[in-house]
């Protein structure tokens, strides 16, 4: 099933992927660049005792493409903060691109996000630590048959996006301060990158090798 949710212009498309009715804590998967949210329930949910939901982000899987571009994390992260105010409270996972974005709304809304995942996926470094020239799409990527996603303007800006190790730190922060919680964030991931390296350092960010074992932690 298919619920549409309103992000400005856009429309999302939140999957629900667990068939039984339960009062149990919802767990929101968040995918990675160019991704899209899994259609049927992931083996690694199988013990997750609440409702299970896949996000696909703006000019992704089946939510809105929208013309001209201009895609950032922080676009997305109001993608996430329009689920969850759907949704209520939830654990988030993301993989890639999704585990920054899960990042930064694990910051922004620790009241709403009991659990955040950062896990290897598509997009997961970004671009560089400090400003560089701007890229541009070449004109045969420009000219598109389909509004089907994923967008190519999401592919070149997500991609090249600049992640300072001290901005991502400052979500960590944030989380700390308004969570409940004595770890709101977990890394379950092998890649390096400076910002996740900076995440990692940080009191209150638990790491674990093994994706079922650390989504326990929270459900």
């Amino acid at each position: 099933m298919i619920t549409r949710v309103r992000h400005n212009r856009v429309e999302l498309a939140l999957h629900h992927l667990s068939d039984e009715v339960s009062d149990g804590p919802n767990l929101l998967i968040v995918h990675g660049l160019g991704d899209r949210a899994p259609r049927v329930r992931p083996p690694w949910t199988h013990a997750w005792p609440g409702p299970i939901v896949g996000l696909d982000l703006t000019g992704h899987g089946d939510s809105t493409v929208p013309a001209g571009g201009g895609y950032s994390s922080e676009l997305l992260m109001g993608d996430v903060d329009a689920a969850l105010a759907h949704l209520g409270p939830c654990t988030i996972v993301g993989f890639g691109l999704g585990a920054y974005v899960t990042l930064l709304v694990a910051g922004g809304r620790p009241d709403l996000v009991r659990g955040a995942l950062l896990a290897d996926g598509p997009g997961l470094t970004g671009g560089a630590v400090q400003p560089t020239s701007v890229s541009v799409l070449p004109p045969g990527m420009v000219t598109r048959l389909d509004d089907r996603a994923p967008d190519p303007w999401a592919l070149l800006d997500l991609a090249h996006e600049l992640r300072p190790p001290d901005y991502a730190t400052t979500f960590v922060r944030l989380a700390m301060a308004g969570s409940s919680l004595p770890e709101p964030i977990t890394v379950v991931c092998a890649s390096q990158a400076p910002w996740l390296d900076a995440v990692r350092s940080e009191p209150g960010v638990a790491s674990d090798r093994d994706l079922p074992t650390a989504l326990r932690r929270y459900g």
